[in-house]
């Protein structure tokens, strides 16, 4: 066995027993422990669900603590691999070649062309190993053959629309439409389209409306960036991108838009506004009052009706949600069991030294990170040097400048001042020769208390 394929075994004995081997813990509390995880399926180091009986868990317990992480590594192969490399060479190139094939048909097809005769699951561990177990070529499958969502949350579409200026900025609408109802899930009014806001017009509609089977987007660089796709990725959401200049694949929300434009903008632009935050209270008005009570023209029904006809949808969690929006990045962990994160830096496990590392974090608090390899939780990484403390990416909307509060402090005081005086004027000058003489008929007093001659 190759070492680094030893030492990935041995990092998912550790993973799975790093708590139970801990010393404080009272022999109730670690067979509790055991039990717990004994009781779950986890990935295993080929990428495969495998379950750990107690036995062998109180096994790798006892060996990490008579000789360490090494001991956890499994002994070198003493002999030839039974399978040739050149046979999983040829299913690498039978699952290039045809990518939809499956490890049950590289089999099949190995066994009849007389290459070779390899177990499915050791081709699925090999795939595993290689990357080839996901989608090949990334791309979704289409949906669009019909012409709306059979039921809510089947699909979301979701855009950006370029709206009126305040304040001299010109503000940007985010919203997501559910295709069946045509509902507003999320929406937002910004100065920027990017990841930050896009998550901050998602993330109530979530909240509130359930989470979607599909989310059908652009290709603009908040819906293709990382935390996006990682957030659709938790919650289980298909992303779909649509193709360049296929707009009739967003028509729903298009039609939206220009409803906006000639509903609601049109009022913004005749009557002003001062702030963003003026503009997303009156936006939202608009539609919880206006858009979602009004029969739509194609559906017959108002998009609210249409939405809970079937009843509450089901929400996620709020920890579903909290994880779905935490950003990630991989980095590999130094010799010294360090990592570096936008100019911070953190100490990880040592078992983790020469890995690449995924660093999980609130994109507005880097002092706190999580760290993960393969899925599998590796504690937290412990501050050495923090230099920042958000994200560069996670900048925050403009802050309006203050609104004049009409008092003027300099004048209030001077006010004060004439009125104790009674508007006099003081004669500063009249005022220090007057001080001067008395300091000199202060000083003819002698020590008796006499005045001089």
């Amino acid at each position: 066995m190759e070492d680094g394929r030893r030492r990935d075994v041995g990092l998912f004995r550790y993973s799975l027993i790093r708590e139970a081997a801990d010393l404080a813990l009272r022999k109730a509390e670690r067979g509790a422990l055991v039990r717990e995880i004994a009781s779950r399926d986890h990935v295993g180091a080929d990428g495969i669900a495998v379950r750990v009986g107690r036995s062998t868990l109180d096994r790798w317990v006892r060996t990490y603590r008579a000789g360490g992480f090494d001991a956890l590594l499994p002994a070198p192969r003493a002999s030839a691999p039974r399978t040739p490399g050149s046979v999983l060479e040829l299913a690498v190139s039978l699952k290039k070649e045809a990518p939809a094939r499956t490890a049950v048909s590289v089999a099949a097809i190995l066994r009849e062309s007389g290459r070779g005769s390899v177990s499915t699951r050791t081709i699925q561990r090999h795939f595993a190993r290689l990357g080839l177990n996901t989608r090949p070529d990334g791309s979704p499958p289409k949906v669009y053959g019909r012409f709306e969502a059979a039921a809510r949350n089947d699909l979301w579409t979701g855009d950006a629309m370029h709206g009126p200026s305040i304040s001299g900025k010109k503000a940007y609408l985010l919203a997501f439409i559910d295709d069946h109802s045509r509902l507003l899930p999320g929406y937002l009014w910004t100065f920027a389209e990017d990841t930050v806001r896009l998550e901050s017009a998602l993330r109530p509609g979530l909240a509130a409306r359930g989470v979607p089977k599909a989310v059908l987007v652009d290709n603009g660089s908040a819906f293709v960036a990382a935390p996006f796709l990682r957030a659709c990725a938790v919650l289980g959401v298909r992303l779909i991108h649509a193709r360049p200049r296929a707009a009739t694949t967003k028509g729903k929300i298009e039609r939206l838009f220009r409803t906006v434009r000639s509903q609601f903008v049109v009022e913004v632009e005749a009557r002003g506004v001062a702030s963003l935050a003026e503009l997303n209270t009156l936006f939202s008005a608009w539609v919880e009052v206006v858009y979602h009570r009004r029969v739509h023209t194609e559906t017959g029904e108002t998009p609210i009706e249409r939405f809970m006809a079937p009843g509450p949808p089901a929400l996620p969690l709020r920890a579903q949600l909290h994880e779905a929006f935490l950003w990630s990045e991989t980095r590999m962990v130094t010799k010294v069991a360090t990592v570096s994160l936008h100019g911070n830096s953190f100490e990880v496990d040592a078992a983790l030294i020469g890995r690449r590392a995924e660093l999980v974090f609130d994109p507005f608090d880097l002092t706190s990170i999580e760290v993960r390899f393969d899925g599998r939780f590796m504690g937290h990484a412990v501050p050495l040097r923090i230099s920042r403390h958000t994200h560069p990416k996670a900048r925050p909307d403009a802050v309006p400048p203050p609104v004049p509060t009409g008092i003027d402090y300099l004048s209030l005081l001077a006010a004060r001042r004439a009125a104790e005086t009674g508007g006099k004027r003081i004669d500063f000058a009249n005022l220090a020769k007057q001080h001067d003489a008395n300091h000199d008929e202060q000083t003819d007093i002698d020590d008796t208390g006499e005045v001089g001659s």
